[in-house]
């Protein structure tokens, strides 16, 4: 009877069932996982650009994260970077370059990167970017009068680069410099005609006083010895003629080399320039042979744009407001696309 009693209470007692743990929540676009994943892509783009200039992070406008195993993950990010004034050749860290301004006709870059994080080390798989500059009616609406970019092929572009670095090779006593590539280069009309270029420069094995005797056997100086510089013109035109110029050499820097031969302005040559481009694209497709992941397709087709992210934030947020809420509740700001750093574009 005691045993049948007890078995009655027995079943009587509330079941337990173990409860699975909840799947950890989504990264937000402004968590400190993403930031520290951006820093990490920033940098590497940087560091793998050849060209052009320094880009900074202005928004996280989208992240997945795809679990592998056991501290194994794959992250896709969506970046909005800004141009800086800092060339790729630069050794000044970015976090004190400055991004251009808007008026300055800014330059915007858009990248995806493959990420991943294994055993709490983040690496680069593959990055894949693009850039363009503002549209001139956007600054021109909010500056009538700022210069715009002009084609890094333009005649006057070309004219200005080819008289400064012969300005600046007749009267220095240091190495003979030679253009690498044009960086960027604005006009201004009005009410004085200025030409403003700004272009990298790299310096050869002869003086600028032997270089008069024999330029042609002026060379670069070999990768363990190479000595990069940037320089920036500025010509007026009209009313009076003049010409100011500004080069400084950055100083070897080991590890640190230009994909193509520089060639020489002041016997009229001038570089390689793709017709009526204002900037260095940021193309970049990158794949990492050592990381243990396989990037033969990096970026999955389900990764959502800017755009459909948009739309569901505003929609999440709509949902909010038919449900009644205490009064002073601020709902949550939606996880991606993150804030702007610096401005919109």
């Amino acid at each position: 009877m005691k045993a049948l009693v007890a078995l009655i209470l027995l079943v009587q007692l509330p079941i337990h069932k173990a409860v699975p743990a909840a799947p950890p929540a989504p990264l937000g676009c402004d968590d400190p996982e993403s930031e520290a994943a951006a820093e990490v892509a920033v940098s590497y783009i940087n560091g793998h650009s050849h060209h052009g200039y320094k880009f900074a992070l202005n928004r996280i406008e989208n992240i997945r994260v795809l679990p592998q195993g056991l501290n194994d993950d794959i992250i896709f990010l969506e970046l909005e970077l800004l141009e800086t004034t800092c060339h790729v050749l630069s050794p000044m860290p970015l976090a004190n370059c400055t991004v251009r301004s808007f008026t300055q006709h800014a330059v915007e870059g858009d990248c995806d990167v493959k990420l991943q994080k294994l055993d709490g080390k983040l690496s680069v798989l593959a990055s894949k970017c693009h850039s363009h500059a503002d549209s001139s009616e956007d600054v021109l609406r909010l500056c009538p009068d700022c210069p715009l970019l002009a084609s890094l092929n333009n005649a006057e572009v070309l004219t200005t680069v080819t008289a400064a670095l012969s300005d600046h090779n007749s009267k220095t006593a240091d190495a003979y410099l030679r253009l690498l590539e044009i960086g960027r280069a604005k006009i201004q009309y009005y009410p004085v005609h200025i030409v403003s270029v700004e272009f990298a420069v790299a310096a050869t094995n002869c003086t600028a006083e032997e270089a008069k005797d024999n330029v042609e056997a002026c060379q670069l100086l070999p990768d363990d010895q190479s000595n990069f510089g940037f320089c920036t013109a500025k010509m007026l035109t009209r009313p009076s003629k003049d010409l100011r110029v500004d080069c400084q050499l950055y100083g070897h820097q080991p590890g640190v080399t230009y994909s193509q031969t520089g060639q020489d302005t002041s016997a009229g040559l001038v570089p390689s320039v793709v017709q009526g481009f204002t900037n260095h694209n940021l193309r970049l497709s990158h794949n990492n042979p050592v990381a243990s992941e396989s990037s033969s397709s990096e970026f999955p087709t389900c990764m959502l744009s800017v755009k459909s992210v948009a739309k569901r934030a505003v929609a999440e947020v709509a949902q909010h407001d038919k449900v009644p809420h205490p009064v002073g509740f601020v709902p949550p700001p939606p996880p991606c696309p993150g804030k702007i750093r610096h401005f919109k574009i």
